[in-house]
């Protein structure tokens, strides 16, 4: 795996740079050599933050960890990406063409009792969209009190989302063709 480490407010030291080498590499059963992983460590006031991105054919295995110490994000991180990967098994080698070019052939077929776990949708709920701006939907999030809003927008009449974010905050979805 090649590894790219970028920093935020923090001083790439050399041991940190190895943590994060050495926390990774167990990651390196389940993909191939030549895969690309990119990890940002930042730190915000008493944050310290991972994100640890492994962009793959059409999907995007992420995952992001914050803590008090550096050296526990940075063993949480890999611990998280480890157990998304095992859960996610099975419909990665269902698709195996897209799926063989960056995993390793060893762990699209080994043999996982985690691998049982199903996505279960337990509930579909259907509702109007009538058009609204963004700054609207955010206001009607707010109201319902979820963390995500879909809507239709009024100035592109296309369905979006908004979502709230770190920091009260807010994101807009809005689809590409």
């Amino acid at each position: 795996m090649r590894i790219t480490i970028t920093g935020r407010n923090i001083d790439l030291t050399q041991g940190l740079k190895d943590a994060v080498e050495e926390k990774l590499s167990k990651l390196e059963k389940y993909f191939k050599p030549d895969t690309d992983v990119y990890v940002t460590l930042s730190v915000e006031k008493e944050r310290q933050k991972i994100e640890v991105t492994i962009p793959t054919k059409g999907h995007v295995i992420r995952s992001e960890q914050v803590s008090s110490d550096m050296y526990v994000s940075i063993d949480l991180v890999e611990e998280v990406i480890e157990r998304q990967l095992r859960k996610y098994r099975t419909k990665l080698s269902s698709k195996k063409i897209a799926a063989a070019e960056l995993f390793a052939p060893e762990f699209l077929e080994a043999d996982d009792p985690e691998d049982d776990e199903e996505v279960k949708i337990v509930r579909t709920k259907r509702f109007g969209m009538k058009p609204m701006y963004p700054e609207d939907a955010c206001i009607q999030m707010e109201l319902t009190g979820h963390d995500f809003f879909v809507f239709r927008n009024a100035e592109t009449d296309e369905v979006n989302v908004v979502y709230k974010r770190k920091g009260n905050t807010y994101g807009l979805i809005e689809p590409e063709f």
